[in-house]
């Protein structure tokens, strides 16, 4: 039966139909619907969980590998970051059951905080990557990944991009394989890597990689189309599909579904059979560099762009001369949306009163980051996930106390409990007075309200432990622990002004829930009323649902306005009110 499936869904479809029984994950876009479709799939048939960090959910997918049971763990590039450490090790160690990482890059910089290509960690740590251009091929390449992770007792990555995530396609549904948990057995040299297991190991991979490569020479994945042309194209993943969009028939294509190790021969052998060989891929010259070094000689870098995701006009452009088709474009003219807090995020509150105290503020990575952009405009520094309370710790050292009294950290629930902890243990440990705000919205809020160890849920929905932010930090040595609502600004306000004049370190917890989230519902929607003397304070919360026209009125937009009332508290004429109770806008 053929559907039409979103990439991701085809990812979690193969997983599914492959036999997966263990799926660990932290939410990361563009990877994140990934486990929330597993999580749709019966739980006696795959277990599904939520991770605090990429670290802590490949380790646990390893174990589960090497229990015997076919395990995967899904994360974005820079996820692949964290989870690097055990994922270096895994290569040496293999597999019992099948073991697959997926990993989504962000070529554009949709949802990321740079642009690295993942297809170095492949070769570094000599693990096959897989690297589909739609989602059949999600779906088959997935499926691929488990046979081969067993057949050469490997991990195996399988390679997407925010366009092959996010795209739909049409997908060949089949029916799940049975494949039991294998039997564990104790293996000292080979699950043990300490220095003298590990140096024989490392024979072994080695020996594989040359057993991979071998095997790529014949894989049907990696397939060559003739359309009888001079001209050769080596590609992969949905450079190809732009290619193909561009290029037509009028070029020979290399499609490449393994893009690492790369079928040295068969490569070559198509070259040889072309006057010119273009390599068309995003981001870093990983195919065009290794074809040269096997002395290939191909154009790549030289013609397309290191920057960005591409297009069939630039690809046009460059290899023939000529443009892509026109797209068709919008009748009306589509205004730019920057960028914005959501109207109600209780994250604005917090920010208006950092900027209205002067405070330096070392940021983090979450819905909360969009604090540095205008008229906000109030976060300093963001670097990764929590970084904000490490760099504020290196910041406040350099510096001195007198700084640090005008310094504070901001981090998520979710980003705090992913790798906060550490960092702010570092600061009690070495004797440091920082002030961390934890913003405690109570859901993953960025990458589409996942549970975290803080909400109390699991990803099925399931009641659990949560854990207590407070008791956490004290646990941590902490005396100072506050909790506020950023939206009673005059009590934050006082509390941020306290804790920042400590010479210890102290923790506020700014707590309230996400405006989006079902459960939060206001009364009334907000409205300025004739006593406004156009002072446009209320401008710098900037609320999306607050405007002011040429002529200087305020306007409060009822159709984006979800009344959560912060704006009546800034304003000092009294010229906000409440129109009214409203009715349910559905936040969800």
């Amino acid at each position: 039966m053929k559907q039409l499936l979103l990439g991701n869904a085809a990812v979690a479809r193969g997983a599914y139909e492959a036999g997966v029984c263990f799926v660990s994950s932290y939410p990361g876009t563009p990877s994140t619907e990934i486990t929330e479709y597993i999580a749709t799939y019966p739980a006696e048939e795959v277990y599904c969980e939520w991770a605090p960090n990429e670290k802590v959910a490949a380790e646990a997918a390893i174990g589960a590998a090497i229990g015997g049971g076919r395990a995967m763990s899904c994360c974005k590039h820079v996820g692949l970051n964290v989870m690097a450490d055990p994922i270096f090790t895994d290569s040496y160690i293999g597999v019992n059951g099948g073991a697959v990482f997926c990993v989504a890059d962000d070529p554009g910089m949709h949802s990321s905080q740079n642009e690295q290509d993942s297809r170095h960690y492949a070769r570094a740590a000599k693990i096959p990557m897989l690297e589909p251009a739609d989602s059949a091929d999600c779906l088959n390449f997935t499926k691929l990944a488990f046979d081969l992770s067993e057949k050469f007792d490997t991990p195996v990555f399988v390679r997407l991009s925010t366009r092959v995530s996010h795209s739909q396609s049409l997908v060949e549904i089949g029916e799940r394989e049975n494949h039991p948990v294998k039997a564990y057995e104790k293996n000292i040299a080979k699950n043990v890597m300490m220095p003298a297991m590990a140096k024989g190991r490392h024979v072994i991979v080695e020996e594989r990689t040359l057993a991979l490569s071998d095997w790529a020479e014949t894989a049907t994945v990696n397939k060559i189309e003739d359309n009888g042309s001079k001209i050769g194209v080596i590609t992969a993943g949905i450079a190809y599909e732009y290619a193909k969009e561009a290029l037509g028939d009028k070029v020979n294509y290399f499609k490449l579904g393994m893009v690492w190790p790369l079928p040295a021969k068969k490569l070559a052998d198509f070259a040889a059979s072309c006057d010119k060989v273009y390599v068309i891929e995003e981001l870093d010259p990983f195919i065009e560099n290794e074809c040269k070094a096997l002395g290939i000689k191909v154009e790549g870098k030289e013609l397309f762009t290191l920057l960005g995701e591409y297009t069939p006009t630039m690809i046009a452009k460059k290899i023939l001369g000529t443009d892509a088709p026109a797209s068709v474009a919008a009748e009306e003219v589509i205004p730019n949306r920057p960028p914005v807090l959501c109207p109600g995020c209780p994250h604005r509150g917090t920010f208006y009163v950092l900027k209205k105290l002067g405070l330096t503020v070392s940021g983090d990575i979450g819905c909360y980051t969009l604090g540095a952009v205008a008229p906000l405009a109030s976060v300093d520094t963001t670097i990764c996930m929590g970084a904000s309370i490490s760099a504020a710790h290196g910041m406040a050292k350099v510096q001195g106390a007198e700084f640090n009294k005008k310094l504070v950290s901001v981090i998520g629930d979710s980003t705090f409990m992913h790798s906060g902890i550490t960092g702010l243990s570092d600061i009690v440990y070495n004797k440091g007075a920082n002030t961390v705000i934890i913003l405690d919205n109570s859901i993953t809020g960025m990458t589409g309200h996942q549970e975290n160890p803080t909400t109390g849920r699991t990803i099925r929905g399931e009641a659990t432990r949560q854990v207590d932010l407070i008791a956490l930090c004290r646990a941590l040595g902490i005396e100072h622990v506050s909790v506020c609502d950023p939206f009673d600004l005059k009590a934050f306000e006082k509390t941020v002004k306290e804790e920042t004049e400590r010479d210890d370190v102290s923790v506020i917890i700014a707590q309230r829930p996400c405006a989006l989230l079902k459960s939060v519902k206001y009364d009334g929607l907000c409205e300025i009323t004739d006593q406004c003397r156009k002072c446009k304070l209320c401008m710098k919360l900037g609320c999306p649902a607050i405007s002011v026209d040429n002529a200087g009125t305020v306007h409060i937009d009822a159709t984006q306005c979800n009344g959560c009332g912060l704006c009546i508290g800034v304003c000092p004429f009294g010229a906000i009110k409440k129109a009214g109770t409203k009715e349910d806008k559905n936040h969800g």
